[in-house]
C-alpha cells in the first residue's frame, strides 16, 4: 500500500510539472499573442482536466516506482517531457492554444447588440472576442451576454 501510495504521489508531482510547461508554453505564445489578460495561476487551474491529471500521475508514477528497468522510464519521461516542452516553441504553443481555447464564427448577444466573430479566450467573467464588423478585439461582460 506504501509503494502504491509514493507511486500515485511521485507522479503526480511529475505531471505537475509538466503542466507547469504545458501551461507556460500557452500562456507565452497564445495568451500573450492576443494581450489576454489573465493571470498564470487562473489559466493553469480553470483549464487543468483532472480526468487527465490523474491518468498520467498514476501512469507516470507506476512506470517511475514499479518498472524495474530505468532506460524503459528515464526514455518515457524525457519523451513526456520533450512533447510538453514543445509547447515553448511559437508554433506549437500557439496551435494548443487556438484548439483550446480559440472558438470560431461566434454570435453572441447583450441587451442592444450582438457580435459575430471568434472568442480567444473565455475566462471567469470577461470573455475576450474578436469582432468581425469592428476588426478589433473587445472584452464582453459575461454576466450581460444572453445565452
Amino acid at each position: 500500500m506504501t509503494k502504491a501510495l509514493q507511486a500515485l504521489l511521485t507522479g503526480m508531482f511529475v505531471t505537475f510539472i509538466l503542466d507547469f510547461f504545458i501551461f507556460l508554453g500557452l500562456l507565452k505564445n497564445y495568451i500573450d499573442f492576443y494581450e489576454i489578460k489573465v493571470y498564470y495561476n487562473v489559466l493553469f487551474v480553470d483549464h487543468q482536466n483532472i480526468f487527465l491529471f490523474m491518468f498520467f500521475s498514476i501512469i507516470i508514477g507506476f512506470s517511475l516506482i514499479y518498472v524495474k528497468n530505468l532506460k524503459i522510464s528515464a526514455l518515457f519521461i524525457s519523451l513526456l517531457f520533450i512533447i510538453s516542452l514543445s509547447t515553448l516553441y511559437p508554433s506549437v504553443g500557439y496551435a494548443l492554444g487556438e484548439k483550446m481555447f480559440m472558438q470560431k464564427n461566434v454570435t453572441l448577444n447583450d441587451k442592444k447588440n450582438f457580435f459575430v466573430g471568434d472568442i480567444y479566450y473565455e475566462g471567469r467573467e470577461i470573455i475576450t472576442f474578436y469582432d468581425y464588423d469592428l476588426k478589433k478585439t473587445i472584452l464582453l461582460k459575461k454576466k450581460d451576454l444572453i445565452r
